[in-house]
């Protein structure tokens, strides 16, 4: 059976999305203000021919990554994405799982740190948004290394210069602040599933894990070897956002410093390659 108040419903919301609010080019002449569907799928990271048949109703039964993607990507309100999920038939999560909405007051805060490179967390450490200018700074990642305690135990391609100390120590924090998640979270099946592959894939992680710590991580301070501009040393400060668990990632460079001056050039070599590659 279609399900024609669900494809309503998206064509409604994309239509009122401009793709500048979404970081993408206008580019060229379009028909409407508001998200091509080729642009909405590459936000939420689902097929354009899916898109269509949301929209068409021939797809009924979207799953719940993939609405909560696409909530996202539409910058709904937390009632919106409710009721988004409702459309779908299912149910929305419950307060035993960890929140993954971004509110549009964040998605705002990332549009005016344009010259930060930002990255939004949920408190698994799953990357959920990330500024353009972050993304030049950190590379791309996909699959299991968006998950950041993930890729620091079982990805060892990474920009970020460690020496054994601050890699243990940035491992350890993580590792207590996932305890803490888990801890807070108890419902969450996913969650579960993270810990579970890490404690099996990783005898670092399940190590730190039976020692029981519970904390947050908060800050550090990274040199991060990049590609093009050369290496850059940043302050990464953690900042949690109030009522919904999130974690801001926000590197800055010393005022004056030879890293604000790679940060800048980086602001204008790096987001144009990546507005160029995007359709």
């Amino acid at each position: 059976m279609a399900n024609t108040a669900l494809g309503t419903a998206l064509r409604h919301w994309r239509d009122r999305v401009s793709p500048q609010a979404a970081g993408l080019s206008a580019g060229g002449r379009r028909r409407a203000a508001g998200l091509r569907r080729e642009e909405l799928a590459q936000l939420a990271g689902i097929s354009a021919d899916y898109v269509v048949r949301l929209e068409q109703g021939r797809a009924t039964s979207p799953s719940a990554q993939v609405v909560e993607a696409l909530a996202r990507a539409l910058r709904l309100t937390s009632d919106e994405r409710t009721h988004l999920f409702r459309l779908a038939g299912l149910a929305p999560p419950g307060p035993g799982t960890v929140p993954r909405h971004i509110t549009p007051g964040v998605h705002r805060m990332l549009d005016r740190l344009a010259g930060t490179p930002v990255a939004v967390f949920d408190a698994a450490w799953n990357q959920l948004l990330a500024n353009p200018l972050h993304t030049a700074l950190m590379g791309e990642w996909h699959g299991s290394d968006r998950n950041g305690v993930w890729r620091n135990f079982l990805n060892p391609n990474s920009r970020v210069r460690d020496t054994p100390e601050s890699r243990a120590a940035l491992q350890a924090a993580l590792v207590a602040d996932l305890r803490r998640t888990a801890g807070q979270y108890p419902d969450d099946p996913d969650l579960r599933s993270l810990i579970a592959d890490l404690r099996r894939r990783s005898p670092r992680f399940a190590e730190m894990w039976e020692s029981g710590a519970v904390g947050r991580h908060e800050a550090a301070r990274k040199t991060i070897d990049h590609p093009d501009v050369g290496p850059l040393t940043l302050d990464c400060d953690v900042l949690s956002v109030a009522g919904s668990d999130l974690r801001m990632m926000v590197y800055t460079a010393e005022p004056g410093s030879e890293a604000a001056d790679r940060l800048a050039l980086l602001g204008v070599i790096g987001t144009q390659s990546l507005v160029g590659e995007r359709p």
